[in-house]
């Protein structure tokens, strides 16, 4: 029952090639045609298993191994395929290619389980192009249609780009999944950090994940003739955006307790060297591993914008995009994927994600679990990111013997292959 880390490696590299931006990362957006091409190759690959491939109303694509209980829940494994801009070719699409190599391993074993076993590949999760990432699976476990009217950089909604890309937006309702209809979700994700690679440990078992805020911030001013406007007269934008980034940047540092805060993108009108900026917009990433701390910071930087805005004559629309509480894993999953790294003779630790990922909205209606595999340098969302064969097999490994005990593998099918 071996997986084989090569077909791994090709696949991976396949899905690369799906890029906007060749030779400067990986950039494949939600609903764009290299996402169309990724999603047709990994179709391709899908049937050639043996699995039965559909598309749900939000986009997510699954490849579906039937069980000997059709009517029983299925264990989902599987991640997203969507990056960042100039990002890398891990993020995410390890964790689709290792569960569909644990399903092409069962198929070739002809391994028969209890529950049906779905590959699933979750859309628009990094939010690149709308600006509310873990689309698909926040899909699944709510009615989204009231967030299809954000747009891109270039002016299109969602609920456009959906059209375009085939969908029906009024049936995205439909994605919703009940409560126990799915009975055990287990994502493998690279750790988009250096803590693994510094410990000298294969394997991170997640029992939390940390909540993040998504928020857009527009300050309104008024342009002026750089060379004509007195300073006391200005209403620059980019003034006050700038103490408002600092404060940001003060505030997340104070509240402590792993509380980051990133202000990752920035766009000012008009833009010219001769006029005062009249309109800068920019974007606030918030994370911590609490609700609480959340909260806190949430609070204290709206206050200090309306203070900074209202000491300079500005105006602010402050736009939340994103909301998402921290959660924890399952912890009989969690202790399940322990006992079998030890049996393996993998070293794992236990640890916190300060990633958002899909299994975060996942574990907030089906039991889910979170399995890290190592970053060389601790280097994500970058065309370095890297992982080693050797590093992605055992993660493959682990999923494994998980997914066979959580979907329930036949004795008669166990014995016929021993």
């Amino acid at each position: 029952m071996m997986i084989k880390v090569e077909q791994i490696k090709k696949q991976l590299e396949a899905l690369a090639q799906f890029n906007a931006t060749p030779g400067v990362g990986v950039t494949r957006m939600a609903f764009t045609p290299e996402e169309r091409q990724a999603r047709d190759y990994l179709r391709r690959e899908m049937e050639a298993v043996g699995l039965e491939v559909y598309t749900d109303a939000a986009g997510n694509m699954f490849g579906r191994r039937e069980g000997t209980d059709s009517m029983a829940a299925p264990v989902m494994i599987g991640s997203h395929l969507d990056t960042v801009r100039h990002g890398g070719a891990f993020d995410g699409a390890a964790g689709v290619v290792v569960a569909l190599e644990v399903a092409r391993v069962m198929q070739e074993r002809k391994l028969a389980t209890t529950h049906p076993v779905e590959v699933v590949v979750l859309t628009e999760e990094e939010g690149g192009r709308f600006g509310a990432g873990l689309y698909g699976s926040r899909a699944m476990v709510s009615d989204l249609s009231v967030e299809l009217d954000k747009t891109d950089a270039d002016g299109i909604t969602q609920r456009q780009a959906m059209q375009d890309f085939g969908f029906d937006p009024e049936r995205i309702g439909e994605a919703v999944r009940k409560p126990g209809s799915i009975k055990a979700f287990l994502e493998l994700h690279i750790e988009q950090g250096p803590v693994l690679e510094k410990k000298r440990t294969s394997l991170g078992i997640v029992e939390t994940i940390v909540g993040i805020r998504t928020i857009s911030v527009t300050i309104h001013g008024r342009a002026d003739h750089a060379g004509t406007t007195p300073m006391e007269m200005r209403r620059d934008a980019l003034v006050g955006a700038s103490k408002v980034i600092v404060a940001i940047n003060e505030i997340a540092r104070t509240i402590g307790n792993q509380t980051v805060a990133t202000v990752g993108t920035i766009d000012l009108k008009p833009g010219a060297f001769n006029v005062v900026p009249a309109q800068v917009e920019f974007t606030v990433d918030l994370r911590a591993p609490a609700e609480g701390l959340l909260v806190k910071a949430t609070e204290k930087m709206e206050r200090m914008l309306g203070q900074v805005c209202g000491e300079l004559g500005l105006e602010y629309v402050w736009d939340q995009r994103l909301g998402v509480s921290p959660v924890t894993t399952d912890k009989e999953i969690v202790e399940l994927i322990t006992e079998i790294a030890v049996a393996k003779g993998f070293s794992s630790r236990k640890m916190v994600s300060g990633a958002g990922h899909d299994a975060m909205m996942m574990a907030k209606a089906f039991p889910t679990g979170l399995i890290f595999v190592p970053s060389k340098d601790g280097i994500s969302h970058n065309k370095d990111e890297y992982t080693s064969k050797e590093q992605i097999y055992a993660g493959a490994m682990l999923l494994k013997e998980a997914i066979l005990d959580a979907a329930i593998v036949t004795e008669d099918s166990l014995q016929s292959v021993t």
